[in-house]
């Protein structure tokens, strides 16, 4: 016996679909991808040919119709579909604010278009990349939009990697002459000396995460030829210091490592017809006890200046495997209880008070 969700349970509601061909891509080997959306909808769902009946909640048969015809859609048009689309299609109904269409209306696209807003899919010479949440629709759209973009939020919810995307289409299209991806090297300190090898050799693991970004979105021989012509330039935050970035897109990765006086250094490099994404999480700061993160500093001085915008990512918004969305929260939980004791007055009485 199927769990239905509380809600008014409805007809059961008849999709057909007329590529069969399509139909072992959108159902998942073994019918997995049904099955995920079953677990998580609370939805009944059988396949009869190209027929697939839903049975529930009518609010959760509606979601899962609209989510099954956005999928084919997408199978439609040639794009890719894998367990992580049902997963980010799943989060974006969650997400998803605006009313639902009935059964006469046309349904939402929820891969980069429809209720999201258009323009938020990133095509790379090596594939189309699509926002997975609406926090990252909205990082997306405000990375064409505004000069300087601060990302803030937990591992795993896409920041770095789609602003990489984005200052990868950007150079295709010229809009940009180069890409320049910074971090701390060894945490806010960057502290080289004790590590063997040349600078290069120094500085590479700490940028890794940056190199395995480019090597997704373009071939590998691209990457290195653009590497050694200076178009795409991976460099440890100290190396900024005094020079002016004009006709770049500039990304500089886990900010929170940053001095406030080297954020301040970083920001003031933004040149002429530059775009500058600033990414980091507040709550992994690994600056020495009493040291104030440079990003925590930036966002109070300058993130309500026009041209500066701010998307706040939350473990909803993890894109990684389910289990670290699970993981980012049970974190947050915590930490929120132990604030909510420690600002607990204590009246006379041993007992704790949660807030």
């Amino acid at each position: 016996m199927s769990f239905h969700p509380l809600g008014h349970v409805a007809p059961p509601v008849h999709l057909q679909f007329d590529d069969n061909r399509l139909l072992p891509l959108l159902f998942g080997e073994h019918d997995q991808h049904l099955a995920r959306l079953e677990r998580e909808l609370g939805v009944s769902m059988v396949s009869r040919g190209n027929q697939l009946i839903i049975s529930g909640a009518e609010d959760s048969v509606t979601v899962a119709r609209q989510i099954l015809t956005g999928l084919y859609q997408r199978l439609k048009r040639g794009q890719q579909l894998d367990k992580h689309d049902i997963d980010a299609a799943i989060r974006l109904s969650r997400q998803d604010d605006t009313p639902r269409g009935d059964d006469g209306g046309a349904e939402p696209n929820l891969f980069g278009s429809g209720n999201l807003g258009d323009g938020t899919s990133i095509k790379t010479q090596k594939r189309l990349i699509t926002p997975r949440s609406a926090a990252q629709a909205k990082y997306i759209r405000m990375l064409h939009e505004q000069e300087l973009v601060f990302g803030i939020g937990p591992a795993g919810t896409g920041k770095t990697y789609l602003a990489v995307a984005v200052a990868v289409a950007m150079l295709a299209k010229g809009t940009v002459d180069r890409i320049i991806l910074s971090r701390p090297a060894v945490e806010a300190g960057e502290r080289l000396g004790f590590l063997p090898g040349d600078l290069k050799e120094k500085v590479d693991p700490y940028l890794r995460p940056l190199y395995d970004a480019l090597h997704d979105m373009m071939p590998g021989d691209q990457v290195m030829k653009r590497l050694t012509t200076g178009e795409i330039e991976v460099a440890p935050l100290a190396f900024m210091r005094g020079r002016t970035l004009a006709n770049s897109f500039v990304i500089l990765d886990e900010a929170q490592n940053t001095s406030p006086m080297q954020m301040k250094m970083f920001l003031t490099r933004l040149g002429e017809n530059s775009r500058m994404a600033v990414n980091g999480d507040l709550t992994q700061i690994d600056l020495p006890p009493g040291q104030k993160s440079g990003l925590r500093d930036a966002l109070e001085a300058i993130e309500d200046v026009e041209g500066v915008g701010t998307v706040r990512f939350s473990s909803r918004d993890v894109v990684r495997h389910h289990l670290v969305q699970k993981i980012v929260s049970a974190y947050d939980s915590r930490d929120r209880k132990k604030s909510s004791r420690s600002a607990s007055p204590v009246m006379g009485s041993n007992k704790e008070v949660d807030g």
